[in-house]
């Protein structure tokens, strides 16, 4: 069992979620929060602590934002875009359980005081910015780092405020090169 409680989107993610890893969970019911369930998972990150588990798209990176600036200790875990779409439609309800689990086990704590390990210039010369390729780059990266797609400055945050070392992108980099061979 999960010790955390998950905090999704909606109720298709909720038993989703439940169908991949033996947890509790909490749907946010889109955008508009109400005042009970931010009362739940108040509690919830007070007494166990929180992974917030929202759809790759727009309004899950809103949502997430959201309950980031109310709940900054939560953990975060992302789910690949690819993984989450079914027939145009994307969100974790569409993910396989076994994609759930691994997603699950690459939860990352959200650094509060801001860091700055990498820099634009990072990007650069790793080729995951300014070059042919480097949104797929990026896209792949996220998934093995655990940190999911952004664009080049979505994915610079995300670097630095999920406390990915230098190390562990460099390792991540050459993990990529092998499989292109």
């Amino acid at each position: 069992m999960i010790r955390e409680v998950i905090v999704v989107e909606g109720r298709d993610d909720e038993a989703a979620v439940k169908r991949a890893v033996d947890a509790e969970t909490i749907a946010t019911h889109g955008y508009g929060i109400s005042r009970k369930t931010f009362d739940l998972i108040a509690k919830a990150y007070t007494e166990r602590g929180i992974i917030i588990f929202t759809d790759p798209d727009f309004a899950g990176d809103q949502i997430r934002k959201r309950l980031s600036a109310r709940f900054p200790d939560g953990k975060h875990a992302f789910l690949p875009r690819e993984e989450a779409t079914k027939d145009g439609d994307i969100g974790i309800e569409n993910a396989a359980p076994e994609d759930i689990r691994a997603a699950l086990e690459k939860i990352r704590l959200s650094i509060a005081d801001r860091r700055c390990e990498f820099v634009l210039q990072d990007l650069f010369e790793l080729g995951l910015a300014g070059a042919s390729g480097s949104a797929e780059r990026r896209d792949r990266l996220g998934k093995l780092l655990g940190i999911g797609y952004g664009n080049t400055k979505v994915f610079l945050n995300r670097l630095n405020q999920y406390g990915v070392e230098r190390n562990e992108l460099l390792e991540a980099v050459l993990q990529l090169s092998d499989q292109d061979r």
